[in-house]
C-alpha cells in the first residue's frame, strides 16, 4: 500500500503564518491564492518536513516571526513527522510509538515526488533513460539502437554509391551492332590467310586446267600416235573443266575493313562492357540497400516489441531515437497536462511505495484539463498536492497572507507570539 499524506500543520515557515490541511487521499488537492500569499511555501514545508535538511529553505523562518518554524505531517501508514524548536529537530514516530529518523522516511519516499521539476527539466535523453531504467530494458534497447544506427549509416552509404553508379551508368555511351567482346586482330588475319589459301588453291586448279588443255592439244596433234593418251587426257580435261566452273573466289574486303577498323570497334565494345559493369554494380548496391532495409525494419520491430511488452508506468509511453515519447509525441510536443501525467506516472513507478507527488504552478491548465488530470490521478490511486494562482472553485483551499481563508475556515487558538492574533484555520478537501 503506497504511503500518502493524511494531514499537514505548519506555522512560521517562509510565508506561512499558520495552516492546517487535510489533502484528498486520491486525486488533486489544489492550493489556490494570489501571488506571494504562501502557496509555494506549503510545498516547500512538505519537502523540508519529509525530505530532510537538504530541502530546508535558506530562510526557513517566517520574516517577523518570534517563534521558530513548526511542521507536522501525518502519513497514511501512521507515521507522524515533526520538526520544531530552535534547530527544527526532526522527530519521526511510528504507529507503535517508536521513534526513528530520516532513514525511515527515505525508505518509502521518492525524491522526485518532492521535486518533480527536477525530472521535468531534465534533458530528453535523461527522461528516456529514467523510464528505461525503471522498466529494466535500457541495456537491450541501447544495443538495438546502436545496431539500428550502424545499419542505417551503412545503408545510407550504400544507397549513395548505388545512386552514383546508376547515374554514371546512365550517362555512359553505348553502341548498337558491335560484338559483345573485343575483336582480336590475329583472328581476323588468320581468317584472311585462310581465304587467301583457298584462293591459292583455286589458282592452282586453274593452272592445272591450263596444263590439261595443253596436253589435250598435244594429244590431238599426236592423236594417231597416242589415241589412248589422248582419250585419257580428254577425260581429265573434261573433269578439270567441270570442277573449275563451280569455283568462286571469296572476298577479303570485309576482313580488311575490320582489320583497319579494329581499334574503333573495340573501343565501342569496351564502352558497352563498362556500361554493363556499371549497371551490374549499381544493381548489386541496390540489392544490399534493400537487404539492409529489411534488417533495419526487423531491429525496429524488436525494439517495438521490447517496449510494448515492458511493464510501462503509463499506456502510450515509449522511447524513440533515444527520447521519451507519449502517444507518439516527443516531450516538447506534449501538452502541459500530458507532461505532468507522464512525469507523475514515471515518478510513481520509481518508488511505488510513495503515493503522492507535489506540483507547483498549475496555472498552465484550464479548469477542464485540471479536472481531467484530477480524475486520472484518482483512477491511478495517486495523491497530488498542487499550487495555482487562482481563487476559483477548482481550489481546495485558498491561502491569504499565510493563512487559510474562505467560508469554511476553522478558528485557530491564539499563538503565544505577541504579534500574532487569533486567525482562522481551514481543512481543505478535494
Amino acid at each position: 500500500m503506497s504511503v500518502k499524506i493524511n494531514t499537514l500543520e505548519f506555522e512560521n515557515v517562509k510565508r506561512i503564518k499558520a495552516l492546517a490541511l487535510e489533502p484528498s487521499p486520491n486525486g488533486l488537492t489544489v492550493i489556490g491564492g494570489r501571488n506571494n500569499q504562501g502557496k509555494t511555501s506549503v510545498l516547500d514545508a512538505i519537502c523540508w518536513a519529509l525530505g530532510g535538511e537538504k530541502y530546508r529553505p535558506s530562510q526557513a523562518q517566517r520574516e517577523g516571526a518570534l517563534l521558530p518554524p513548526t511542521l507536522k505531517v501525518t502519513l497514511s501508514n501512521g507515521i507522524v513527522v515533526e520538526r520544531k524548536g530552535k534547530n527544527s529537530a526532526l522527530k519521526v514516530t511510528d504507529p507503535n510509538g517508536n521513534k526513528s529518523g530520516q532513514q525511515l522516511l527515505n525508505s518509502f519516499l521518492e525524491p522526485l515526488a518532492l521535486d518533480l521539476p527536477q525530472f521535468m527539466n531534465s534533458s530528453n535523453k535523461d527522461k528516456a533513460n529514467t523510464l528505461l531504467r525503471i522498466i529494466g530494458v535500457g541495456d537491450k534497447l541501447d544495443e538495438l539502437e546502436r545496431t539500428e544506427k550502424e545499419m542505417y549509416d551503412k545503408r545510407h552509404a550504400i544507397g549513395q554509391i548505388a545512386d552514383q553508379k546508376a547515374k554514371y551508368a546512365k550517362e555512359m555511351v553505348s553502341y548498337e551492332g558491335v560484338p559483345e567482346i573485343p575483336i582480336s586482330a590475329s583472328d581476323l588475319i588468320a581468317q584472311q590467310q585462310a581465304i587467301l589459301a583457298r584462293n591459292g588453291e583455286n589458282q592452282r586448279k586453274r593452272q592445272l586446267k591450263a596444263q590439261y588443255d595443253y596436253e589435250l592439244e598435244q594429244a590431238r596433234q599426236a592423236l594417231d600416235e597416242a589415241k589412248r593418251r589422248y582419250a585419257q587426257a580428254q577425260a581429265n580435261a573434261q573433269t578439270a573443266a567441270k570442277s573449275a566452273e563451280d569455283l568462286v573466289d571469296e572476298s577479303t574486303a570485309e576482313l580488311e575493313k575490320n582489320i583497319a577498323d579494329i581499334d574503333t570497334i573495340n573501343t565501342k565494345v569496351r564502352a558497352n562492357l563498362d556500361k554493363m559493369k556499371a549497371e551490374e554494380e549499381a544493381k548489386g548496391y541496390r540489392e544490399q540497400y534493400d537487404a539492409l532495409t529489411v534488417q533495419i525494419e526487423d531491429v525496429r520491430k524488436e525494439k517495438f516489441d521490447l517496449l510494448n511488452n515492458a511493464d510501462l508506468p503509463l499506456r502510450g509511453l515509449s522511447v524513440a531515437d533515444g527520447e521519451l515519447t507519449f502517444e507518439g509525441q516527443k516531450w516538447d510536443n506534449m501538452s502541459g497536462s500530458q507532461q505532468l501525467r507522464v512525469a507523475t506516472a514515471i515518478v510513481r513507478k520509481l518508488n511505488p511505495e510513495c503515493g503522492f507527488v507535489l506540483l507547483d504552478k498549475l496555472e498552465q491548465m484550464d479548469t477542464d484539463t485540471l479536472k481531467e488530470f484530477g480524475q486520472w490521478l484518482e483512477s491511478e490511486g495517486l495523491q497530488a498536492i498542487a499550487t495555482r494562482v487562482s481563487l476559483g472553485e477548482e481550489c481546495s483551499i485558498i491561502i491569504e497572507d499565510g493563512y487559510a481563508a474562505g467560508e469554511n475556515a476553522i478558528p485557530v487558538p491564539a499563538s503565544p507570539e505577541p504579534e500574532v492574533i487569533t486567525q482562522p484555520w481551514n481543512t481543505g478537501k478535494f
